[in-house]
């Protein structure tokens, strides 16, 4: 089997592991900056095995200038993805806001 088997390539920004809806971004986090375990990762997404988890980290370690940048513009995207968020909350985020500790609290003390 080759390398490039194992991934589904959706677009310049959406690398999938076959057969999973997972990105290697999901996977290549776990193990770049939480320093997870091959094992502990296939452990935690049920849907990927542990040689899919093991031929994302070679598929990086294969292209790590080209993956190191697609992983480099995720987090970009999430970050500013949590600040458009916190800039414009939704309605549901803003009702739980009006709900003070001291609100629920009393309600439950009484």
């Amino acid at each position: 089997m080759n390398l490039q088997d194992y991934f589904t390539f959706l677009a310049p920004d959406d690398i999938r592991i076959s057969g999973t809806r997972i990105g290697i971004e999901s996977i290549l986090y776990e193990y770049i900056y939480r320093g997870k375990t091959p094992e502990e990762i296939a452990q935690q997404f049920h849907t990927v095995t542990l040689e899919q988890v093991y031929a994302t980290i070679l598929y990086y370690l294969h292209n790590k200038e080209e993956v190191s940048a697609y992983i480099a513009d995720w987090l970009e995207f999430a970050r500013q993805q949590r600040e458009q968020q916190r800039q414009h909350p939704s309605p549901a985020r803003l009702r739980l806001r009006q709900l003070k500790p001291e609100n629920i609290i009393t309600q439950t003390t009484t």
